[in-house]
């Protein structure tokens, strides 16, 4: 196995790794604890040998992550991602599943907890991820201030994720119908595990040169995924099931997002409209890295020796 190089950051590298093992130990907890008798020391052997093989592999994977400071790159940080929230939500699901065979269980507080515990570790963990590389690359003030913009609704939409997915667990009058739990559960699953990653590669891709439509994926992304589809879940529990903990603030959100994203996305096409060809032609050039100008070798001119010239001195200085 190649041995990664030593991390450039590692407070970084340090503070991802303790974030990620508090979490899954939170997670064990609450998985521990809803299980009662001898099938709970079963649980926590599970868990404990679980644990151990993660922080195994997380060990090589946020080495190279820390490995990857003062480059554009984001390979790794997204492979962390992506088996961090992979792991997590697994035992997101089977406490899930223990809250909902447990009916006579309404323990609203260590459900809000749970509730808390996600939304936090799951966008701090992202951030992490992003500012474990200080962009020192991007020269330009315009240029970060529109990074962390978008980085803003990164975390925005990350927690309207989780908000859709704690109306599962927290305590309901009614409840929804098991495909509709189901298919709500593994669509916020599959938004968490793709949705930052698209944002990660986004940033991987542009280097020094920022092109605003190199970064246009997520947005599209996100409006159709997040901002339309999440409204139309929050509506219809809100209609059809009478769900009163349906968020009034994200459906603002929701609605506000969709018409600033419109109104850009038509601001934006107005000005490849009125850029001139040559003028995209040269945009385009400079926002693909060029290779420098080969230098061509000099000519050397070898003349016969013998009869070389004669050279006279200036006296004049």
């Amino acid at each position: 196995m190649v041995r990664p190089p030593p991390p450039t950051n590692k407070p970084h590298v340090c503070l991802s790794t303790i974030l990620i093992m508090s979490s899954m130990a939170l997670m064990d907890a609450y998985l521990v604890e809803q299980n009662q008798g001898p099938r709970k020391i079963g649980i926590c052997i599970m868990v404990m040998v679980g644990d151990i093989c993660f922080l195994i592999i997380l060990r090589y994977v946020a080495v190279w992550v820390g490995a990857e400071v003062r480059t554009a790159k984001r390979g790794y940080a997204m492979i962390l991602w992506f088996l961090y929230i992979f792991v997590l939500e697994i035992k997101v699901y089977f406490i899930y599943q223990n809250y909902k065979a447990d009916r006579r269980s309404l323990d609203s507080i260590s459900r809000k907890a749970l509730t808390l515990l996600l939304s936090i570790t799951v966008p701090v963990l992202y951030m992490i991820l992003v500012g474990i590389d200080h962009m020192e690359y991007v020269r330009a003030f315009k240029k970060k201030e529109e990074i962390r913009n978008r980085l803003f609704w990164v975390v925005v939409d990350l927690l309207d994720i989780l908000d859709i997915q704690a109306n599962l667990w927290e305590p309901q009058k009614k409840g929804l119908p098991l495909w509709a739990e189901g298919l709500m559960f593994f669509y916020c699953y599959i938004l968490l595990l793709v949705l930052p990653c698209v944002s990660l590669s986004e940033i991987s891709m542009q280097g020094i040169n920022i092109v605003p439509h190199k970064m246009m994926l997520y947005p599209i992304l996100s409006l159709v995924t997040i901002n339309i589809i999440t409204l139309f879940i929050r509506g219809g529990n809100l209609i059809f099931y009478k769900d009163m903990r349906v968020s009034g603030i994200l459906m603002g959100k929701n609605l506000i997002a969709i018409i600033l994203k419109t109104c850009s996305f038509v601001q934006y096409r107005a000005q490849l409209q009125n850029v001139p060809p040559t003028l995209g032609i040269e945009l385009q050039k400079n926002a693909t890295p060029q290779a420098p100008p080969m230098l061509t070798p000099p000519q050397v001119v070898i003349q016969d020796m013998t009869t070389l010239p004669e050279v006279t001195t200036c006296e004049h200085t």
